[in-house]
């Protein structure tokens, strides 16, 4: 059903099953697919592709032009994929020729109210961003993080998979997977133990979160950084999941959150 008072520019293409509601504005280079709905006076616009079964309610912005002062205009893209919710007066930006070309989301994703992806971010799969977290540019969310209310994330960072960022915190640096990251006394993030709620929740084996603990461990000890990858990679059973926990240690170019 669209509402006879959206707006629908010629060239915008819309599945079967699309519900567009009144007043709502979807733009000429806008793809949507069956079963999504998009809420009264929500607007869609520029280069974006939306999936299935997709919920935009009231108010959402999505594939708005990037908050860059560099970006000219160019014909740069938004992916949003399958059962995502993107709530009241949330944002999402399309990327940059400067970045990636592309800001992308996976599926089964949650965006409270006032949240905002900004440009060239990657949002995987069953991330939750609740109300006014932001993500600065270039930031790429691994799947199943969990990023709590009024949550600022700088450019560039990565939050890792099966995390989790308590309300108000900021995040200057990457989260490494299945860890639990806060702000303390200082005002950056600080490392406050695994996700283990979150772990067990995703059927995470009992020996697996044993060696995440050592690894755990291990890097928010006093060694030296690589004193303490090489001795996971020499301690530790090379599960999986330590394997992950690793490389994305190793990887980190803003550093990591201790």
């Amino acid at each position: 059903m669209i509402h006879p008072t959206a707006v629908i520019y010629p060239g915008a293409e819309l599945a079967e099953g699309v519900e567009i509601g009144p007043y709502a504005v979807i733009g000429p280079h806008v793809k949507i697919g069956r079963g999504s709905r998009v809420g009264p006076h929500a607007v869609v616009e520029g280069w974006t592709e939306i999936g299935e079964d997709n919920r935009i309610f009231q108010m959402a912005s999505v594939g708005a032009i990037p908050q860059d002062l560099k970006y000219n205009g160019e014909e740069t893209r938004l992916k949003i994929g399958n059962r995502n919710t993107v709530r009241e007066f949330s944002t999402i930006h399309l990327g940059t020729v400067t970045g990636d070309g592309e800001t992308t989301v996976g599926d089964d994703n949650l965006f409270m109210a006032y949240s905002h992806v900004a440009h060239d971010c990657h949002v995987a799969n069953g991330v939750v961003m609740a109300n006014c977290a932001t993500l600065a540019g270039h930031v790429r969310v691994e799947e199943y993080a969990i990023i709590g209310g009024l949550c600022a994330i700088h450019q560039f960072s990565r939050i890792g998979c099966h995390s989790m960022i308590g309300g108000g915190t900021m995040v200057g640096h990457d989260v490494p997977p299945y860890t639990i990251a806060a702000t303390e006394e200082k005002r950056d993030a600080t490392l406050r133990g695994l996700n283990l709620i979150g772990l067990k929740r995703r059927g995470v084996a009992d020996g697996t979160i044993s060696e995440l603990k050592k690894a755990y461990r291990l890097l928010t000890s006093e060694l030296k950084l690589k004193e303490a990858i090489l001795r996971m990679k020499s301690e530790l059973q090379q599960l999986p999941e330590v394997v992950r926990f690793i490389e994305f240690i190793e990887s980190a170019q803003r550093g990591i959150c201790r």
